[in-house]
């Protein structure tokens, strides 16, 4: 009688760490989760690194570089220099 009670508490214990060990805080599934985020998160953060990097050489080069400067002014706020010609030239399918 005795050794039958015993065995029904330790296969108790052994479903309880089981299910904490698949089911509860720090299961399996849970640690897999969060692996998989860290991954996540990693890659955006090496996605950011090499973005802030590039925007760090452009800096860098509008700081030192003036034709930097001047190409970027004729691109965006459209600089003509003194003695060019700017033509606009306009196709008819775009101008509807």
């Amino acid at each position: 009688m005795r050794r039958n009670w015993l065995l029904f508490l330790l296969l108790a214990v052994l479903l309880i760490v089981q299910y904490r060990l698949w089911f509860g805080p720090g299961s399996w599934e849970e640690i897999t989760r969060l692996r998989r985020q860290i991954a996540e998160q990693e890659h955006s953060n090496a996605e950011l690194r090499e973005r802030n990097e590039r925007l760090s050489r452009e800096v860098q080069s509008l700081k030192t570089d003036l034709a930097t400067v001047e190409e970027r002014a004729r691109q965006e706020l459209g600089l003509i220099r003194e003695g060019e010609t700017f033509y606009l030239v306009v196709d008819e399918e775009e101008s509807k």
